[in-house]
């Protein structure tokens, strides 16, 4: 079971990978228009509060499979935010 500091900073790494990516395709094309890649960081700033607010939910009664279900949230949510990277 991962703990809730381990999820935490996996949340943090990934959304902050993605959000990097973003910044540096921007730094690469300087011409072009930031409004789509500026969505995609928008978007993973608010998975990552939303993620956050789950991680932190006090009324759960299985810690195991709420932390297994979020962590299988954020790799779709990754995974789906990649992919609108990965098109820019």
């Amino acid at each position: 079971m991962a703990s809730k500091r381990l999820l935490k900073r996996d949340v943090n790494y990934v959304l902050g990978d993605i959000i990097d990516a973003v910044y540096l395709h921007q730094m690469a094309n300087p011409k072009e228009d930031t409004a789509k890649s500026e969505a995609i960081v928008d978007e993973a700033i608010a998975d990552f509060d939303e993620l956050i607010i789950k991680i932190n939910q006090k009324d759960v009664e299985n810690k195991k499979q709420h932390f297994k279900a979020i962590e299988k949230d954020l790799q779709a949510k990754a995974e789906k935010l990649v992919k609108k990277v990965n098109a820019l």
